[in-house]
Order: structure tokens, then C-alpha cells, then sequence
């Protein structure tokens, strides 16, 4: 058979049967290659469409739309996968690791289709919107804007820029992760820590000045 994939010059002996059938099929030329992409796209494809409609309602889109995302970030990933067949060193099963390319197509492709949209702007602050969002009484108004008001002074004088940015984007503006991540050129893990880490500050500085108790578990 003749190599396909140039970069993969012998197969880690560490590696599972598994994995290491699928590297070995995949790094030559042939219909056993063939009949394997088919396999690998039909898995791709799976959890593509998995991820897509778990997370297409958040951005909006869904219908015939949605599905031709979750093709397109399959066809995408397998060719992504086909092309980095060398990098693959065996610290995790041949499918799982091809399965991050595809949940990455995936959460790069809804970020994208979210942007598109001419009602969304990063910069804008919806501040107005929260004691709906949070589901707070209009009976206890006063009490409520009180905790916003002291919300929004932490957030200007407690939070980096960055965490700033993204904790006004997530919980004010409503931005889904997937789409903030892409914007920033940054990726979902990021984006949690640093909310969590926004979080945390918040609290203390909420708590310091007797709005939540010390072991109050949310803000946001």
C-alpha cells in the first residue's frame, strides 16, 4: 500500500489496538482507508449533530440550517484529522481525540453564525435587563437595586479588564460562551476560568459590604 500521510512514519507502540488500527488504515492509500474515513466521518458526523442541537437553540439557529453546520464542521474536522494524523502520540484513544476536533468545529462554526446577526454588539451593557434575568420579585424592588447597583460598582472597580469584558458579555448581555470565546480568540476552558475567577471576586466584595452572607454561593 502506498503512505498517504507522509508525517506518520511508524505507529507509537504504546498505542491501544484500537487506535493503532485506525492510525495504520488512515496513513495509507486503499479501500480499507476509504471504508475507514466513511466509518470516522459517520462518527464525526454523530456528534456533530449531537453537539449542534444541544447547543443551536442558545445562538438561534436550528431547521435545516443547523443540520448543514453540523455536516460542514464533520466534513471539516475529518479532513483536520486526516491532515494531523502525526500528532496523534496515543495519550488518549484514536476517537477521542478525534472527537475534540469536531466539538471544536462545532463551537467555532455557532460562534460565527451568532456574530452574524445585526442585532448583536459586544460593547453594548443591558444592564437593565438583570432582575428579570435573575427572576427577582418586583415586590422588593428596592432591595434588588440595591444588590445591582453594588454588582455593577464591583464590577468596575473589582474585575481585570479582561474579566470585566467577559463577565458584562455573559451575564448582562447574555453572549453565549461559544461565541464570546470565538470573539476573543480565546476557547471555552479560558472563558470558565475566567468567570470563575470573576465570580469569586465579586462575592468577596459583596459580601465585605454586607449584601451576601460569606458563604453565599452566587451573584450571577
Amino acid at each position: 500500500m502506498i503512505p498517504v500521510n507522509s508525517d506518520v512514519d511508524e505507529i507509537p507502540a504504546r498505542l491501544d489496538p484500537e487506535s493503532a488500527e485506525w492510525i495504520q488504515v488512515l496513513a495509507v492509500v486503499g479501500p480499507r482507508r476509504e471504508a475507514a474515513l466513511a466509518r470516522l466521518h459517520g462518527m464525526l458526523l454523530r456528534i456533530a449533530q449531537r453537539e449542534a442541537r444541544r447547543r443551536g437553540p442558545r445562538l438561534l439557529i436550528g431547521g435545516p440550517e443547523l443540520e448543514d453546520l453540523a455536516y460542514q464542521a464533520a466534513a471539516d474536522a475529518l479532513m483536520a484529522i486526516t491532515g494531523k494524523l502525526g500528532q496523534f502520540r496515543g495519550e488518549s484513544r484514536f476517537t477521542t481525540w478525534a472527537c475534540r476536533f469536531v466539538i471544536l468545529e462545532v463551537s467555532a462554526k455557532l460562534g460565527r453564525h451568532y456574530w452574524r446577526r445585526p442585532d448583536v454588539r459586544l460593547e453594548a451593557e443591558d444592564w437593565d435587563r438583570l432582575p428579570g434575568r435573575f427572576g427577582f420579585e418586583p415586590a422588593r424592588e428596592s432591595e434588588w437595586r440595591d444588590l445591582l447597583a453594588a454588582l455593577r460598582r464591583a464590577v468596575d472597580t473589582e474585575l481585570t479588564a479582561r474579566q470585566r469584558e467577559v463577565f458584562v458579555a455573559i451575564v448582562v448581555n447574555d453572549v453565549p460562551l461559544d461565541a464570546l470565546a470565538l470573539r476573543l480568540g480565546s476557547n471555552r476552558n479560558a472563558i470558565y476560568k475566567m468567570m470563575f475567577d470573576a465570580r469569586r471576586k465579586l462575592r468577596a466584595a459583596l459580601a465585605a459590604n454586607g449584601y451576601l452572607d460569606d458563604d453565599d454561593s452566587g451573584c450571577s
